[in-house]
């Protein structure tokens, strides 16, 4: 049996706590928030569960193997620094720390330390993704061209990270799980609208060395909410929409064929126009998946999927795209 603290009861929170408990290796038995009137009702629920607002007593309560950090991203590297120190593995929330070297001395620790480290990249757990993965995998949509994403909606606005941190981690990370070839460059623009210095709207473009291509479009001030992504390849083109119900995922037999001969002119572009299916995917809820992958991993000594290295892959990108946004969208090298 692995016993969990979880630190932060806020968005987020209820739905770990619910999710561990659900498990049979696992049992969440210690709650730590500032907020007593949050621990309040939080007993009203689980009147078996411990509560603390000193974070010290969580990790230092007894019987605990894991913690896990529910909480701002500018908290999360000292609360997992201090929790790693105790021995205790570190489930944290996305995005993993607010800096490449925050990330890098983490997975350092652990590794010392022989403990796991899981990101909340949730994502990676729905059935939507992971037949992505399959047909990506299964080379049913040939080699890649293109991968497009739109993450946008009226709010929520944050008050300490810009839309790019709340909001890029999510498809960052899917890209980095779907696709084996690593970035090498970013450019990111975005306007900051309101006096709190915080971009509200921003566009990200990452550069591949294979002649692919990502864009990432996240944007606090749409009218509507959009949660689609669009992946072209040689073979085939794919388009997620995770807002529909019925048929998340859709591919289609659509594609463009060039010929070249010998002279410059000679160029011919053929199109081809086929017939479109939906695969079926898993319904099952991703976090309960993704936190059974993390108790497996604890037991059987497994490297999470998405691990602290995986996490540090975000967070480069993201540190990244805030450098180019404060240079106005000059192109910075991974």
């Amino acid at each position: 049996m692995i016993n969990i603290g979880v630190v932060g009861y806020g968005y987020w929170g209820p739905n770990i706590v619910r999710n561990f408990n659900s498990l049979n290796d696992a049992r969440v038995i210690c709650v730590c928030d500032k907020n007593k009137k949050v621990l309040n009702s939080f007993q009203k629920h689980y009147p078996a569960v411990h509560t603390t607002t000193d974070f010290n007593q969580l990790i230092t309560f007894p019987d605990i193997n894991a913690i896990a950090i529910v909480t701002p991203v500018f908290t999360h590297y000292k609360l997992a620094k201090l929790a790693l120190e105790k021995g205790k593995h570190v489930f944290v929330e996305k995005p993993f720390t607010s800096t490449v070297a925050q990330a890098e001395e983490l997975i350092e620790l652990a590794d010392k330390n022989n403990l796991k480290i899981m990101v909340d990249h949730t994502f990676l757990f729905t059935g939507a993704v992971n037949k992505i993965k399959e047909l990506v995998d299964n080379d049913t949509l040939g080699n890649l061209y293109y991968f497009d994403s739109t993450r946008v909606n009226l709010g929520l606005f944050q008050h300490d990270v810009n839309v790019i941190w709340d909001l890029a981690p999510h498809d960052l990370s899917i890209m980095d799980y779907i696709i084996d070839e690593k970035p090498e460059s970013i450019t990111a623009s975005g306007k900051a609208h309101f006096n709190n210095g915080l971009e509200d709207i921003a566009y990200i473009t990452v550069n591949f060395s294979n002649n692919m291509i990502a864009h990432f479009n996240v944007n606090w001030l749409s009218p509507v909410k959009v949660r689609s992504t669009l992946i072209g390849g040689e073979k085939k083109m794919l388009v997620w929409n995770d807002l529909d119900a019925d048929e998340k995922v859709k591919v289609y037999d659509k594609g463009v064929k060039v010929d070249n001969k010998k002279g410059i002119y000679d160029l011919l572009v053929s199109y081809r126009s086929g017939d479109m299916f939906a695969p079926k995917v898993a319904q099952t809820e991703a976090l309960k998946l993704e936190t059974e992958h993390f108790i497996d991993c604890i037991l059987n000594d497994k490297i999470p999927i998405n691990d602290g290295h995986a996490g540090l892959r975000v967070v480069r990108i993201l540190e990244a795209s805030d450098k180019s946004l404060k240079n106005n969208g000059k192109m910075i090298q991974l």
